[in-house]
């Protein structure tokens, strides 16, 4: 009741306040025509778009000061983090399995999948790849996505388009100091477009950060104590772009280390040294052109991939280090026709080789006991689907891929929509689909004797899930969405205990995760340059009649945008976010909270080009707790405090 008394509250004074300067560059009516890519592989209005689809900008990206892709998906209705100081995951619409590496949400940049082959992680930290301020749009498309994407699109997916050469036009500068981690960020980017035609873009980014002395009671060891200096960050990134005609080369690599403070999978408490470093490289060749007169749109494209994954851990004082490395190449053919009357007909084949997969346990002082793993998996999928607009007012969409691989065999993933626009203000959806994933290297090879045992006789997740969807527009600037949402999920793939050997392992659960929720959405942009989103979600997920762990029964977010006239071009964005309790997994739930965040920003007028911003991130300092997996000493982990950044940037 709490949130949504000060979803209303703020609603109120978002109506009092005051002023002339625009704020975003973008109407709302002009950003729910903006072209969605992430749904079907083509370009399709908003209102063509068989999901809930929600769309952030890089605009929402400045002005909230979001940091890293977590942050910008956590506004969004239905989903909420996890952070255990190694990565953050996402959960959607009540489901995040604790111990899972963001495996059920498919991640792609500019189309490409980002996800690797040992973990089929989809990185959402400091560990996802590409500095956020490369980021021109979001797309996340919630619910089952495998009819288009295959394997991992179960929960959702997040589309990333990225910047081009001739949005920056020139060199970008900027810096950054954030306290508590102690952390400076930078980033240099160069991108032109061309009298030749070539749109080329440049950018590197560098993060280095202290960390928190933080105190950690290890009950289990009976050992307590701060972490001194054994939280920090350091990262590197690069992306590169080029394009001209139908033509496109696309460069990510991403470099992360972070230092462990909490003894990750019962390694010795309060040892320096521990890290995990993760390794990033994607890469794709992107050739999309019309014929016939644009009715045959053609989409071919190369890619390869390369992870690499190291942890030096101590464990009873013996040093070890674990590998994870692996390396995928693949290829895609789509074609999109509407040369048939009110049709629009896709066809597409997708390959994906992950010919390299390694995983290593080694004891660096005993190298005989050392452990090696190797795998590799061809993955090949075939999809359909058919628009079919049936009368003016309403339209269907109807789709299936069929994907194989030796790990799993066959899978077939149908999806269909029916949208009705039952009047020029009102629109509603009906949505099904079915979707899967295989399991990874890492839960079904692993086993190094220590911390896990192997299990190759997994076998796939799938997912059914409904979805009603209604859009009602009683003026041109606000949207007001209902979503009523029901989906089940069998054979989930969880970490386990194995009693006869006496070891964790992944097993498969087979009894299914039933979940059944509503998200309600409110979006309002006013002329004179606010905007006010937000959500309230309610959602059940429970398993043999009991509520799953890691899973908040309510969600509410509030994002406000307003131009400050205190000071011409001073521009606000605050965000209001509460989250309701977590059962854990061995222990009491967590408690529900509310979190703050509020960041400032404006031109510096006597030099052209700079803009400065300053943040702060939870702003009255919320002592909340997250759920942790059971690879852990801890049951749960107090998350940071208040944290303040500065901000400066600067375009010539």
């Amino acid at each position: 009741m709490r949130c949504i008394y000060l979803t209303l509250v703020l609603t109120f004074f978002s109506f009092q306040v005051l002023a002339s300067k625009q704020f975003e560059d973008m109407s709302l009516e002009q950003l729910m025509n903006v072209s969605i890519t992430g749904a079907s592989k083509y370009e399709q209005k908003q209102s063509e778009v068989a999901a809930a689809v929600t769309v952030i900008t890089r605009n929402d990206i400045r002005a909230y000061g979001w940091r890293t892709l977590s942050e910008i998906l956590t506004s969004l209705p239905g989903v909420f983090a996890t952070y255990d100081f190694s990565y953050n995951y996402i959960g959607v619409r009540g489901f995040n399995v604790l111990g899972d590496f963001n495996t059920r949400i498919l991640v792609s940049i500019n189309g490409n999948r980002i996800n690797d082959a040992t973990y089929d992680q989809g990185p959402m930290g400091r560990d996802f790849p590409l500095d956020v301020d490369l980021i021109e749009r979001i797309e996340f498309i919630p619910g089952p996505g495998s009819a288009v994407y295959g394997q991992n699109a179960m929960l959702g997916v997040v589309n990333i388009i990225t910047r081009k050469g001739s949005n920056v036009n020139g060199v970008e500068l900027s810096g950054s100091y954030q306290t508590a981690e102690v952390m400076p960020q930078e980033r240099a980017t160069l991108g032109k477009k061309f009298d030749n035609g070539v749109d080329a873009l440049v950018s590197v980014s560098g993060v280095q950060a202290r960390g928190e002395n933080l105190f950690f009671d290890f009950r289990d060891a009976a050992i307590s104590g701060v972490a001194h200096h054994m939280d920090g960050e350091n990262i590197k990134q690069i992306f590169a772009r080029a394009e001209k005609g139908p033509v496109s080369f696309d460069f990510i690599y991403g470099n992360r280390k972070k230092d462990d403070p909490t003894a990750i999978y019962f390694s010795d408490p309060l040892i320096s040294g521990q890290y995990l470093k993760d390794r990033r490289l994607n890469s794709q060749l992107q050739y999309n052109d019309n014929f016939v007169n644009d009715t045959l749109n053609v989409l071919g494209r190369l890619f390869i991939g390369k992870y690499d994954y190291d942890s030096p851990l101590v464990y009873e004082g013996q040093k070890t280090l674990s590998t994870g490395p692996s390396f995928w190449h693949g290829a895609e053919l789509r074609l999109v026709s509407s040369a048939i009357t009110n049709h629009k007909l896709m066809t597409g084949v997708e390959y994906q080789n992950n010919t390299h997969i390694k995983q290593t346990f080694e004891y660096l002082e005993s190298p005989a006991d050392n452990i090696t793993v190797r795998s590799s998996v061809v993955r090949t999928g075939v999809y359909l689907q058919d628009e079919w607009r049936i009368t003016d007012t309403l339209s269907s969409t109807l789709g299936v891929r069929y994907d194989y691989n030796n790990w799993i065999g066959n899978r077939l993933s149908p999806r269909g929509a029916l949208i009705w626009q039952a009047t020029p203000k009102a629109a509603f959806k009906a949505i099904y689909g079915r979707a899967h994933r295989s399991p990874n290297s890492y839960e079904r090879d692993y086993g190094d004797g220590v911390s896990q045992i192997s299990n190759p006789g997994l076998r796939g997740e799938t997912i059914d899930a409904a979805e009603l969807v209604a859009d009602y527009f009683p003026e041109p600037n606000l949207n007001l969405r209902a979503s009523l949402y029901a989906w089940d999920v069998y054979n989930i793939i969880a970490l386990g205990f194995n009693p006869l050997l006496e070891a964790s392992q992944y097993q498969q659960t087979h009894d299914k995760v039933r979940a059944r929720g509503v998200e309600l959405y409110f979006d309002k942009t006013w002329n004179w340059g606010a905007r006010l989103r937000s959500s309230l979600g309610i959602q059940d997920a429970s398993q043999k009649g009991s509520h799953i762990p890691n899973s908040p029964q309510l969600l509410g977010k509030i994002n406000v945008l307003v131009p400050i006239p205190l000071m011409s071009g001073l521009k606000g964005g605050y965000e209001l976010q509460y989250f309701g309790e977590r059962k854990t997994l061995n222990g009491p739930n967590t408690d529900s909270y509310f979190l703050s965040n509020l960041n400032l920003m404006t031109d510096i007028r006597w030099v052209k080009g700079l803009e400065a911003s300053l943040a702060v991130y939870n702003l009255f300092n919320e002592h909340y707790l997250h759920p942790v997996s059971d690879s852990s000493w801890h049951n749960s982990l107090l998350q940071p405090g208040r944290t303040v950044r500065f901000r400066l940037e600067y375009r010539f």
